[in-house]
């Protein structure tokens, strides 16, 4: 398949670094097709059906355990990957027609306390001693699962995809239980068959365990993986090999209603509070044991969130990321198409500013080789800013190529529909007015994972539309132990719009080397050190260079998990249109004026044993318009574990500049208090000072997750006026959600 794929391909037409990376990216995929094995095939756990019931309780009393294989002598991943690991874990798996038991042993190698943040689900993976399983469920090393927990017994889990990553914005329902000992702490969870998707009638999975043991500073995992990659990575898994094919999950419906009860008042329009009642539903339905198909009717994403906010100096739009659940499983096939700055869609696009009324989405696995995604939302009309209803359609496939690396192609449709009030509110016209998308890329993924890129072509259609609407780009990467390199070209034409999407940038070519070498000294206190090197240069249509960014750094990780980066920065900017460097006092820089300056910088991480954690960070050089720019940043945080946690992150830039703006200084400032009372009930509470929009934003949110997947919310938003102190708005909001499963 991957032989033909090299023979048929028709290039796009442009630039011709694109075809040269595109070549290389498919003769690398087709040196690897010959790899059919995996490399850590012989690693397998046999796992068998349950020879008695099991009670999630942390004790290994049941017989079906004592029946069980034992996976242990687990490698050593770092801080040096060449070694079995000094922390002992003894892991156990069974099952019955309905649940996927894990039992874990987590030994303790040296006396003391573990160390976790809080009780709360989904923790940072580095902070926390912890125990997580991934499950290739396809058995393709791209798409899977992980659960885990830590120490304390906060949960995590996520999906996971693109060979490696795990998104833990995706919760499902499943149960678990950590119970400590003076020598270990053993965590035991059950896992529906049905909150899980997998292949129909395949007696092998492919699995990995993963333990990082912060006493020792020790990460580990059964079946070894190269320091330079997460032990996340599935290219690396084992084998659990089923003693028959998984039980099938039978009928999976999933009936998810909530009920919302709150209130908006506009303090600073003046208009009467609104009280806002709603109902809406969600449901999920399992079409195949791979393939899943959700639907929403009046869906309320009042629980998320609020976004952290940033001090924005930047001249493009600022990206934040999509926390909605409804968007989440299978999102790769949707949202990871492109790159970071090109992404033809981006779902916090819908429902931005209108209400979303239902939408249908229809995502997974139809067989071994093939993904596909098909998505389509309706928002309403909203009188007040003139927005008309909108139908959103995206429809998306993926093929695999060779072992790990694949084929996708997306399509997505904006378009407003029926009529919508002109601007006089007296007036109605017909709306016809469209945004299209159709894209392919190749994604490379080598069989060890030290090559991977990507190649993609995208082209817009809209009415009216005149010029080049294109986009193209590819990059190919390369990491070893101590060698990381990469080559990355971008071209997006001047009339390529993306509506649906994020691409906060038009016109321009961008070339972006990058390399990095690391150390990895015999030394008590140093893990590693090495030098980086990263530089992006833009080019305007007529080839010239509008942008130099070039960085150049140097990082020491020490053995405690704490980091060291120093850098120097040069910029160069040629501005392609008028800019206010301070994004504050409405001045602008004219267009096609050029600015030249460099910096230096620094930034620390402290280790994450401490009780007392910190980091911090500063710059300091030139800016735009001759000017200077001195940058301090940092937070500071101290728990109280597993229930307390205290944090306050804080941003402060000072900004000399020629008149009109002379000097400018604002703050960022965010105290935030985490509280989690058990591992289902929790409070987070958080202002935000934003001295840059003149803004003070608070949020608490209570929840209570009274059954798995069930929760009960409370929460509270302000945002004031500084000074004179007054609230510009308040938003409260009372939600009741239930998963029901038939």
């Amino acid at each position: 398949m991957v032989r033909d794929f090299c023979l048929i391909w028709d290039f796009p037409a442009g630039d011709f670094r694109f075809r040269f990376v595109f070549l290389l990216l498919v003769g690398i995929a087709c040196s690897f097709t010959g790899f059919a094995q995996k490399i850590n095939d012989d690693y397998r756990l046999q796992i068998k059906r349950a020879s008695s019931p099991i009670i999630i309780d942390g004790k290994v009393e049941e017989k079906a355990w004592k029946d069980a294989e034992v996976a242990s002598d687990f490698y050593m991943i770092l801080p040096m990957d060449t070694s079995y690991s000094q922390v002992d874990t003894d892991v156990m798996m069974t099952y019955d027609d309905e649940r996927l038991y894990l039992l874990v042993i987590n030994y303790h190698a040296v006396p003391g306390p573990y160390y976790v943040e809080s009780l709360r689900r989904d923790f940072s993976f580095g902070k926390n001693d912890n125990f997580l399983l991934f499950m290739d469920t396809f058995d393709d090393q791209t798409n899977g699962f992980s659960f885990g927990a830590n120490a304390a017994g906060a949960q995590w889990d996520g999906i996971m995809y693109e060979g490696g990553k795990v998104d833990l914005s995706w919760d499902n329902k499943w149960v678990s239980k950590v119970r400590n000992y003076d020598d270990r702490w053993v965590f035991e969870a059950a896992i529906p068959f049905k909150s899980i998707r997998y292949k129909k009638g395949i007696k092998e999975w492919g699995i990995n365990f993963s333990r990082l043991d912060l006493k020792t500073t020790e990460k580990s995992s059964w079946a070894p993986v190269p320091r330079q990659f997460p032990s996340a990575s599935l290219a690396y898994t084992g084998i659990l090999v089923w003693d028959e094919a998984p039980p099938e999950a039978g009928m999976n419906v999933s009936i998810i209603p909530y009920v919302m009860g709150g209130s908006v008042k506009n303090h600073e329009g003046g208009t009467p509070t609104d009280y806002q009642n709603r109902v809406g539903v969600d449901a999920k339905i399992a079409v195949s044991s791979s393939l899943n198909l959700d639907l929403t009717v009046n869906p309320d994403f009042s629980q998320v969130e609020v976004d952290r906010q940033i001090t924005n100096l930047d001249r493009f739009e600022l990206f934040f990321p999509e926390r909605r659940q409804f968007f989440l499983e299978n999102g790769d096939l949707f949202a990871n198409f492109g790159y970071e700055t090109i992404r033809p869609f981006f779902s916090r696009r819908i429902g931005l500013n209108a209400p979303i009324q239902f939408g249908a989405r229809l995502s997974g696995k139809i067989n071994r080789d093939w993904r596909i995604g098909a998505m389509n939302m309706q928002t309403g009309l909203v009188e007040e800013t003139a927005t008309p209803a909108q139908n959103f359609t995206v429809m998306s496939a993926q093929r695999r190529v060779g072992q790990r690396s694949n084929i996708a192609a997306i399509f997505v449709n904006k378009t407003n529909v029926g009529q919508m009030p002109a601007r006089n509110g007296t007036d109605t016209a017909p709306l016809t007015q469209y945004n299209r998308n159709i894209g392919l890329e190749y994604n490379l993924a080598s069989s060890n994972n030290l090559w991977t890129g990507k190649a993609l072509f995208l082209k817009s259609f809209s009415p009216n539309q005149s010029g080049e609407s294109m986009v193209h780009a590819a990059n190919l990467r390369y990491s070893s132990g101590n060698l990381t390199w990469e080559w990355k070209h971008e071209y997006v034409s001047p009339r390529y719009t993306a509506e649906v999407g994020y691409v906060p940038r038009n016109g321009y070519y961008r070339i972006n080397p990058s390399a990095a070498y690391l150390f990895f000294p015999k030394s008590k206190k140093i893990l590693r050190h090495g030098p980086t090197v990263n530089t992006s240069l833009f080019y305007n249509m007529d080839r010239e260079q509008t942008d130099n960014i070039t960085e150049l750094g140097y990082t020491v990780r020490f053995r405690s998990q704490s980091n060291l980066t120093a850098k120097y920065t040069y910029n160069r900017i040629l501005l392609q249109q008028a800019f206010d460097p301070t994004n504050f006092s409405g001045d602008t820089l004219a267009a096609f004026t050029d600015h030249t300056w460099s910096a230096v910088g620094m930034e620390y991480v402290s280790k994450p044993q401490s009780l007392f954690t910190y980091t911090v960070s500063s710059q300091y050089g030139g800016y735009f318009a001759q000017g200077e720019r001195f940058n301090l940043a940092g937070e500071l945080g101290y728990r109280f574990q597993p229930y307390v946690g205290l944090s306050m992150t804080g941003n402060y830039n000072q900004i000399d500049l020629p008149e009109p703006w002379g000097n400018t200084r604002f703050w960022l400032v965010g105290p935030r208090v985490d509280v989690t009372f058990t591992n289902t009930l929790f409070f987070t509470a958080f202002a935000q000072y934003n001295e840059q929009i003149d803004n003070i934003n608070l949020n608490t949110r209570f929840q209570w997750r009274f059954k798995p997947a069930s929760d009960l919310y409370l929460v509270f938003t302000d945002n004031y006026l500084p000074a004179p102190f007054y609230v510009k708005n308040r938003t409260l909001a009372l939600k009741f959600t239930y998963w029901w499963t038939l």
